[in-house]
């Protein structure tokens, strides 16, 4: 189960820290990813962290404004997002891999329930 949380109402410019903790499987064996859905677009895969070593993928339109880490103590995966803009309004999903693949799509087979973000003045 993955259960995501941390969403709102924010304004422009504003900061935002999703969490998504984790039970029923061994954390630290999958990658995990973050994908969002804005109204009427296809879901996209924003942030996506290894299982191990740290490395991390970005999509283009959050690099340099998003971070993802997580803790394998915790069994939880975080982003990070700053300097919000309008467009990143959509529904945030977690997502786990257990392929050897962690920055495409079809990797991923654990899906988490999104949590609403939600940029506006």
């Amino acid at each position: 189960q993955l259960q995501a949380s941390g969403g709102g109402l924010v304004q422009p410019g504003g900061s935002l820290r999703l969490s998504c903790v984790t039970s029923g499987l061994r954390f630290g064996n999958y990658h995990m990813g973050w994908f969002r859905q804005p109204p009427g677009k296809e879901s996209e895969l924003v942030a996506a962290i290894h299982r191990s070593d740290g490395g991390t993928y970005y999509g283009d339109s959050v690099k340099g404004r998003f971070t993802i880490s997580r803790s394998n103590v915790k069994n939880t995966v975080y982003l990070q997002m700053n300097s919000l803009v309008p467009e990143d309004t959509a529904v945030y999903t977690c997502a786990a891999s257990s392929s050897i693949y962690y920055s495409t799509r079809s990797a991923y087979g654990y899906w988490g329930q999104g949590t609403q973000v939600t940029v506006s003045s």
